[in-house]
């Protein structure tokens, strides 16, 4: 059997327990999370010979090529040259010329293009003779341009899934924001063989969800909220359900706007992420400044997201037939 403690030692380690409470406690440092990938997403670009497109889109791209962390990849979200939906084929090649110039004397990262409304070529011509079956009509010379087999696609990277979508349905005189059947079919079927655990990216031009869609002009002033069909998917309610019944779509880039806004709408958040370009080379839009969307995707499917200006000035002594010259401070 163990000796009993003496009084003196019992008296030594209560005055020690005593002094606990007073050391300092260290705390188990949370675990950091690991980074997946950092992207750039210029979107809106709408270079052209005027106002100093081409320094402006060089701006951009050396910008967030130096931020650091440096991204590990740039995402375009469509409307890369200023038009070739309605204007002459000559017209629409100086514009690529100069996206090209550009992308070849800044880019020192991998790059990956969505397309936008404004790259559709002729698409406003077709009502008037002008046959889809044409080489240059539509989406072909673009995707030519931009290096892709197919309007819309999906691949992986760093533990992601990427999606992306081609927003633009042409019609007469028009377009709409919506996926035709056999895109939307595509779609679903390339959620349901991505598993569950993998997070996954979607990247459009136009906005499948947003609220800034609302407040792009007056579209209250019938009483009711009308919001076009150019503006938003049309097709938002299919989409959506597809998001949420595979549970895996953690973020939606888009464009379209040149407006910042953030929807979280069943287990998916709507980035809508400005324009480079802002008001069309013609300084903010609204209470956007021109810049760009800089998101963190990490392993356990998170993300961190920061919109980037690029402090661009406008040229406002020169006037461009078509270019919107309303400014909004």
């Amino acid at each position: 059997m163990a000796p009993h403690p003496s009084r003196r030692e019992v008296l030594k380690w209560t005055a020690a327990s005593a002094l606990l409470p007073t050391l300092p406690v260290l705390a188990s440092a949370s675990p950091k999370k690991e980074v997946a990938l950092r992207i750039a997403h210029l979107t809106d670009i709408h270079v052209q010979p005027e106002l100093k497109a081409g320094i402006g889109m060089a701006d951009a791209l050396r910008i967030a090529q130096e931020r650091r962390p440096k991204p590990d990849l740039i995402l375009t979200g469509g409307d890369l040259i200023m038009d070739c939906s309605g204007t002459s084929a000559t017209r629409a090649q100086d514009q690529w010329d100069i996206f090209n110039q550009v992308l070849k004397n800044e880019l020192t990262t991998p790059i990956e293009h969505c397309l936008g409304n404004h790259d559709v070529f002729a698409m406003y011509r077709y009502s008037k003779g002008r046959q889809a079956g044409e080489p240059e009509y539509g989406k072909k010379w673009a995707m030519e341009i931009l290096g892709l087999g197919h309007p819309y696609r999906s691949f992986d990277r760093a533990g992601w899934h990427f999606i992306v979508l081609d927003s633009t349905f042409p019609q007469t005189d028009s377009y709409t924001a919506k996926l035709d059947d056999e895109q939307f079919e595509w779609l679903v079927a390339d959620l349901k063989k991505t598993p569950k655990t993998t997070p996954i990216l979607v990247l459009s031009h136009i906005p499948i969800l947003a609220a800034c869609a609302y407040f792009d002009g007056n579209n209250e002033k019938t009483g009711n909220w009308v919001v076009p069909g150019s503006w938003m998917h049309i097709d938002a309610r299919r989409i959506t359900r597809a998001f949420y019944e595979h549970g895996g779509v953690k973020l939606a880039l888009s464009g379209h706007m040149h407006l910042v806004d953030r929807v979280d709408y069943l287990g998916t958040t709507y980035l809508c992420n400005g324009a480079v370009s802002g008001a069309w080379w013609r300084g903010n839009y609204h209470e956007c400044e021109p810049g760009f969307g800089e998101v963190t995707l990490y392993r356990d499917g998170t993300f961190d997201h920061k919109y980037v200006t690029t402090g661009w000035t406008a040229d406002m002594k020169v006037s461009i037939p078509g270019v919107p010259v309303e400014v909004v401070a």
